[in-house]
């Protein structure tokens, strides 16, 4: 085997843990009960949440920290079951432990199956939050059984920790630099022959 396929095959193999990291960068494949990016408002029912902070970091979405307080945030919430369209549902964050509410958005139905939460300034300070979601029985529909009745799900998340390099992104400037060399290994006689020799002691 020749150091030329040596490195191709190299190359080959850290395109590939490229690609599994981007599929399990939030716990898992998109839609499993491994995507930890979930809220179960009722047993087998799901709703789906990812955050953003456009401005400091467009290309990045997160989960359960995010990097910057004062910093515009969005919540986008993605029902994962039709019926909730027709559900009044309610949203609201609270500074934990104090239990301080920093965003709410009344109960409403949101036909398009999407919510977004625009947090202008983002949460006021470094620390824990929590989100609570809860369905809220129309007036219209309930009876004696069901009268005051709310099912509330929540999920915690931290704020102003700054952003870790992960290991996606560990993985994309490896990528990159392995091809940087793979280019001038090809291109450079030099260079060619000072690998080549590397490789043949280290398979001796």
């Amino acid at each position: 085997m020749n150091s030329t396929h040596i490195l191709r095959k190299g190359f080959l193999v850290l395109l590939g843990l490229l690609f599994s990291a981007s599929i399990w960068a939030h716990g898992g494949a998109a839609g499993t009960d491994t995507d930890q990016c979930k809220f179960e408002l009722e047993p087998t029912h799901w709703l789906h949440y990812t955050a953003y902070q456009p401005n400091a970091f467009p290309a990045e979405d997160f989960c359960a920290n995010i990097p910057r307080a004062n910093e515009l945030t969005l919540l986008v919430f993605d029902y994962q079951d039709m019926k909730y369209r027709d559900m009044s549902v309610e949203f609201e964050v609270t500074k934990e432990p104090e239990g301080t509410r920093v965003f709410f958005l009344p109960a409403a139905k949101h036909k398009k199956g999407t919510v977004e939460l625009k947090l202008p300034n983002g949460v006021p300070e470094a620390g824990k939050y929590l989100i609570h979601i809860t369905l809220v029985p129309d007036a219209d529909k309930m009876d004696a059984r069901t009268e005051g009745a709310r099912l509330d799900a929540h999920m915690s998340f931290k704020a102003g920790g700054g952003q870790a390099v992960s290991k996606n992104n560990m993985l994309l400037y490896a990528f990159f630099a392995f091809a940087g060399l793979y280019v001038v290994y090809l291109s450079s006689a030099g260079f060619k022959s000072k690998v080549d020799e590397i490789i043949a002691k280290i398979k001796s």
